[in-house]
């Protein structure tokens, strides 16, 4: 099943993340999918999902995600991605820079019956961070 899932997420990826059509998030992530690196105030569930993606839709209006690398096995998909995008809306409490951005992301995606049903996200948040502040680490 492996190319098929990779099919999948590959179609989430373009679809839902890339193209900002969240009407599609319910054919690619189950209503029971659990998120187990979601960040409070959002929860690690299908609705704390489609939050995040609204947040960073409005934070990022132009988003999309670059797919650089992707792996399967068993019923576990890897993707390499980077997002890019222009920020022209709040993000985390750092009001619009107009500046673009890019941040490398990392996720695993649990694939079952034909949809996403639990994922796993590394993102490097610090250099997002430091992309809409300006803020340099000493050294």
């Amino acid at each position: 099943m492996s190319e098929k899932d990779k099919t999948l997420v590959r179609r989430f990826v373009e679809e839902c993340q890339s193209q900002r059509d969240l009407d599609r998030l319910p054919d690619f992530i189950s209503s029971e999918f659990v998120n187990h690196t979601a960040e409070a105030p959002l929860k690690g569930t299908f609705e704390g999902a489609k939050q995040l993606h609204e947040m960073l839709f409005t934070a990022f209006p132009d988003m999309k995600f670059v797919i650089r690398d992707m792996v399967a096995e068993a019923d576990k998909v890897v993707t390499y991605k980077t997002l890019l995008g222009t920020h022209q809306g709040d993000f985390m409490g750092i009001p619009p820079t107009g500046k673009r951005v890019k941040c490398d992301v990392i996720d695993i995606m649990r694939v079952a019956g034909g949809k996403c049903v639990e994922h796993w996200h590394v993102m490097d948040q610090l250099g997002l961070l430091m992309q809409l502040v300006a803020v340099s680490l000493p050294g």
